[in-house]
């Protein structure tokens, strides 16, 4: 379980595209993480494109001072809805300015465009946003994944083996640095 003791938040809005949440949320659990499903209030239930349900455990606003190693913003039409709402980028830019993860598929680079924090940054996405990334300052690449730092990006379904991957990876990584940095005997 090579992500036991991390917390990941996993954003979600209606019109969410169904195996981009789906997939990394049991994936991320699988591996043996906390994962919280955050949307723009605490009490809802948001369907997906296809009409699947997924019940929020936590709204944006409620989890200001809450710690997550990561964040996954899955695509579809959510990312449209999500950019709007103020707490979600805070959540997505303090998690990133501490220096989490945060991991985008497909429509999803519209919430950390949002949020300003793609300048910069090498990323990939659904062609669809590939000149919203441009103009926000980001360099845009057609891979599977693409890994700049602490932001993971990939361009849609069929990507979500090797971008789960890479998040997993990149945790694992974390806490290889957080450990080698915290023993002062070595």
């Amino acid at each position: 379980m090579e992500l036991m003791n991390k917390k990941i938040a996993i954003l979600a809005e209606d019109k969410y595209e169904d195996l981009e949440l789906w997939y990394p949320l049991l994936r991320m659990k699988e591996a043996g993480a906390d994962v919280s499903v955050v949307g723009m209030t605490g009490t809802k239930t948001y369907q997906s494109k296809h009409g699947y349900p997924v019940a929020v455990d936590v709204a944006a606003s409620a989890v200001l001072d809450e710690s997550f190693d990561a964040v996954i913003i899955p695509g579809g039409y959510a990312p449209d809805r999500m950019r709007r709402h103020p707490p979600m980028l805070d959540l997505v830019r303090r998690v990133s300015a501490r220096g989490g993860l945060v991991a985008m598929i497909c429509h999803a680079g519209w919430v950390p465009i949002s949020a300003g924090i793609v300048n910069g940054k090498k990323v990939t996405s659904t062609p669809a946003i590939k000149d919203d990334l441009i103009n926000a300052g980001a360099e845009w690449i057609d891979l599977e994944v693409v890994q700049d730092d602490n932001l993971i990006s990939s361009r849609g379904p069929d990507d979500l083996p090797a971008f789960c991957q890479a998040i997993i990876a990149a945790l694992v990584r974390q806490d290889l640095r957080k450990m080698a940095g915290s023993d002062s005997s070595v």
